[in-house]
């Protein structure tokens, strides 16, 4: 048998580890980066883009440019959170025979194993280029809070990839073995996991090395994908306001509008305030119109308040699920991007 690789397949990044010589290493992609952003781009040349490139296009190839399809594995297309994902969507998300929501991209429905399973392919190869050889195993973290049908999905993405998938491993419980490892003494610990799409809460004991999760709660649609669209709705209606031109029917201003929010979300984390320019967003009979507003981090708090509000139920269901009352836990590990956000921490 060779190499297993262990992959964080995220809802807007991924990332592919190895273990060499007793340490795990973060395989570069081949930008040279360590994470791929999950974007699949499909050119007019009938070319499949993936990663940074894909994500680069996304403006000018909004309807073929698919992201975030995490969100959409093992659900139903009649489900509220399919619903609530096509609102925004500049590609197109469709009924599927079985009623899986499925994505049709110039012309051909894709389920989302397959767009996972493409992602999952480049970063196999990206993993073989580092390693020197084949790799047919792997291990594939998912939310702590997804389903049976959603697992099951994921390791068919695996299998599409051409990948063995040994296991799949919860995300907070991956996130606790890594800060674990080698550790002796004896810890409760909280896992706050607020990533792109999903939001999970572990609480685990850790004794001597060894872990045991002592209960887990979540919410699977709840994450920095949210965060983005609360400043993208923002804007929307701050221009509608403005110039009485809807933004959101525009799949091209969308995606424009989703590339500067995902941005300016970021710069307030380490910045009180950011400006928003998007020249040439759209025009009318008097000529182009132009979306050029500051946000504070005061603003974006209250945009985004009510979100992290909903992060405190889960918390506190893990906890009487446990049996533990708030002091008695000794350390809280925040994962996910969106835990950077200062109103998290």
């Amino acid at each position: 048998m060779g190499k297993a690789i262990g992959i964080d397949l995220g809802t807007t990044n991924c990332c592919v580890t190895v273990l060499e010589g007793g340490a795990v290493q973060i395989v570069p992609n081949k930008e040279g980066g360590r994470t791929t952003p999950s974007v699949v781009g499909f050119t007019d040349k009938g070319e499949r883009l993936v990663g940074q490139i894909a994500k680069r296009q996304a403006v000018t190839n909004a309807a073929n440019t698919v992201y975030a399809v995490k969100r959409l594995i093992g659900r139903k297309f009649s489900s509220a959170e399919v619903a609530r994902m096509r609102e925004t969507s500049p590609f197109e998300i469709v009924d599927s025979p079985n009623g899986d929501a499925r994505v049709r991209v110039q012309g051909r429905s894709y389920s989302p194993p397959e767009l996972s399973g493409i992602v999952l392919q480049r970063l196999k190869a990206a993993a073989e280029d580092f390693l020197g050889e084949a790799v047919t195993d792997a291990i594939i973290t998912v939310p702590a809070y997804f389903d049976d049908t959603q697992r099951q999905a994921t390791k068919d993405a695996g299998k599409i990839a051409g990948l063995r998938v040994e296991r799949i491993i919860n995300e907070p419980t991956a996130a606790a073995l890594a800060y674990g490892l080698g550790k002796t003494e004896v810890e409760r610990i909280a896992v706050y996991d607020l990533g792109g799409g999903t939001f999970d809460i572990s609480i685990l004991e850790m004794n001597d090395g060894v872990f045991e999760v002592l209960s887990t709660s979540g919410n699977t649609f709840l994450g920095g994908e949210d965060f983005d669209e609360r400043i993208m709705n923002w804007m929307a209606d701050q221009f509608l306001a403005d110039t009485g031109i809807d933004l959101r029917q525009d799949r091209l201003a969308l995606q424009r509008l989703k590339e500067v929010a995902e941005r300016a979300k970021c710069e307030l984390s380490t910045t009180t305030e950011t400006n928003i320019n998007l020249p040439f967003i759209a025009a009318d009979a008097t000529g182009p119109k132009h979306f050029n507003k500051s946000l504070t981090r005061d603003e974006f708090e209250t945009l985004v308040k009510e979100l992290v509000e909903q992060t405190i139920e889960p918390c506190h269901t893990a906890l009487r699920d446990a049996k533990l009352q708030r002091g008695d836990i000794d350390k809280v590990i925040l994962v996910g991007g969106q835990t950077r956000s200062p109103m998290v921490e």
